[in-house]
C-alpha cells in the first residue's frame, strides 16, 4: 500500500475477512487525499456545530474552560499524521495542553479500511483511547504498510494487552464500525474535510501538517491577553 493508494471494495472485504474478521456492510471510501505538508484552507466554522453530538464522543486533552479549542479529524493510515503525531504533538501537549491554554480532541476520519479498524481497537480499550492512537501512529509503518496489514495490526495492539478474542470481537462490532463511519461523514459533509490532518482551532480551518512553528504561528495570536 502506498500513501496514496485508493482501497477497492474488493481488498476492503478481503481484509476485513481474513482470519474471520468479517464486518457486514461497509460506508463509501473516500478518495485518498493527505494534502500538502501544509496549507491553510480559508473556511471557519462555528463552534456550536462543531461541538454538536457526534456518532461517537469526543476524548478531550486539556482544561474544559482553556481559550483555545481544536479538534483534528486524522486518518490512522495518513503519513502527515503520524508526523504530526511524532513532531509537533509533543510541543502542543507540553506548551499549550498541560498549561490550561488549549483542550484538544482527535476525530476519527478514516480513509481506508485500516484505519477504521485501527480507530475501533483504540475505541475498544476505553480510557487508554489516545494512548492506542498514539502507538498506531508511532508504528504505523510496521502495520498499515506491511504484506500483512491486519496481522501486524493484532500483534501490535497484543503487546498493548489487546487479546486475539478481544481483537476479534472488536473488528465484529457492526454498531462501532457504523459510527466510526458516521463520524468520517460528518466531518466530510457538514464541515468539509477532505484531506488529513485537518484541524478546526476556534473554528478555524486549517489543513495539513504544522510544524511547532506553524502551530505557534496559529495559536500566540489567540493567546495575546
Amino acid at each position: 500500500m502506498t500513501a496514496n493508494r485508493m482501497w477497492t471494495r474488493r481488498e476492503a472485504t478481503r481484509i476485513f475477512t481474513a482470519g474471520g474478521l468479517a464486518l457486514s456492510g461497509g460506508a463509501a471510501l473516500l478518495p485518498m487525499s493527505f494534502g500538502p505538508a501544509f496549507a491553510q484552507a480559508a473556511g471557519n466554522v462555528p463552534m456550536a456545530d462543531l461541538m454538536a453530538e457526534n456518532a461517537l464522543p469526543d476524548v478531550w486533552e486539556g482544561k474544559a474552560d482553556a481559550p483555545v479549542t481544536i479538534i483534528e479529524y486524522a486518518s490512522m493510515t495518513c503519513p502527515h499524521c503520524a508526523h504530526f503525531h511524532a513532531e509537533t504533538f509533543p510541543v502542543l501537549k507540553s506548551k499549550y495542553i498541560d498549561t490550561g491554554k488549549v483542550r484538544f480532541a482527535l476525530r476519527e476520519f478514516p480513509f481506508d479500511p485500516l484505519a477504521v479498524a485501527g480507530f475501533m481497537l483504540a475505541r475498544c480499550v476505553g480510557d487508554k483511547r489516545d494512548a492506542m492512537v498514539e502507538l498506531l501512529f508511532a508504528q504505523q509503518k510496521n502495520w498499515a504498510y506491511s504484506d500483512k496489514p491486519l496481522q501486524g495490526l493484532a500483534t501490535l495492539v497484543k503487546q498493548a494487552g489487546v487479546s486475539q478474542d478481544s481483537f476479534e470481537a472488536c473488528l465484529k462490532d457492526q454498531k462501532l464500525y457504523e459510527n466510526v463511519n458516521a463520524v468520517r461523514d460528518r466531518g466530510s459533509k457538514v464541515f468539509g474535510v477532505d484531506a488529513t490532518p485537518t484541524f478546526y482551532i476556534n473554528g478555524k480551518k486549517v489543513s495539513g501538517d504544522m510544524t511547532p512553528d506553524d502551530l505557534d504561528k496559529q495559536l500566540e495570536p489567540l493567546l495575546k491577553s
